[in-house]
């Protein structure tokens, strides 16, 4: 009954922490102090311990020699290799979901389509509210994209990119906004451009059309294209300095 009860612990330590980190309410570089996430998150050191652990093998915590654990940082490197494997894994999944899916992928994807034109970016509106209902629904479009796909270990891999990703749109989409309440101004309307650009529904609906026509080609060379828009928002706030404001505002995270 005791290890039950320690193993609930642990798995509710470990869920209120990835969600934590995954929306960067937890900042990227930020310091994981056991003290602070014992009082914050009402648990003990020992769920605490081994749910930071298996965040770490998911390579969404860190450890630092002597100064012990940290959420994982994000960089321009990481990116790109996150965007190189969402190619490699992601397109093939695609393919296979235009050349198997039926009208119940149809219905699928024109549903999350809608609902994801539906939401407010984070152009529009930073509250995290409205940027997690963003989150939700332009993940859901582009797991709908890949229902009709069977192959279940490309599936898994897709699952865990998508979960890396998803902290650095978050962070991509903050960067700026955090610059420009500190009265760093400069370059904050290009960097909102690109992110705008990113997100915009425009893109999707392209995706969309294309996948539902089963062209092939055109569909490769969207999606293509789309995996690359993070990238680019990425370059311009890292040439505004927007990622290096929200690093040091990570460090000093109220969680930390």
């Amino acid at each position: 009954m005791q290890d039950q009860t320690s193993s609930t612990k642990t798995e509710a330590a470990y869920q209120l922490l990835r969600r934590d980190i995954l929306t960067t309410r937890l900042m990227p570089g930020a310091p994981l102090k056991l003290s602070a996430l014992r009082g914050t998150y009402g648990v003990g050191w020992t769920p605490l311990r081994e749910a930071l652990s298996r965040l770490e093998a998911e390579r969404l915590v860190t450890t630092i020699s002597n100064r012990g654990f940290a959420v994982a940082p994000v960089s321009r490197a990481e990116l790109e290799d996150l965007a190189r494997a969402r190619m490699v894994v992601e397109i093939p999944l695609f393919l296979e979901a235009m050349e198997k899916g039926g009208k119940e992928w149809e219905d699928a994807v024109v549903t999350a389509h809608y609902r994801l034109s539906r939401c407010k970016t984070a152009v529009d509106d930073p509250s995290d509210a409205a940027v997690d209902k963003w989150d939700e629904n332009h993940d859901a479009f582009h797991a709908a994209l890949l229902s009709a796909a069977t192959c279940n270990w490309l599936l898994r891999f897709r699952s865990t990119i998508s979960d890396q990703l998803r902290r650095h749109h978050r962070f991509l989409g903050l960067a700026p906004t955090l610059r420009a309440a500190a009265g760093l101004k400069e370059g904050y309307e290009e960097a909102m451009e690109a992110l705008r650009e990113a997100i915009a529904i425009e893109h999707h609906t392209a995706i969309m059309e294309a996948a539902l026509d089963r062209d092939v080609e055109r569909a490769k060379a969207l999606m293509t294209a789309h995996i690359g828009y993070t990238l680019h928002v990425y370059v311009h706030s890292e040439d505004s300095g927007a990622t290096k404001y929200a690093a040091r505002a990570g460090r000093s995270a109220p969680n930390a």
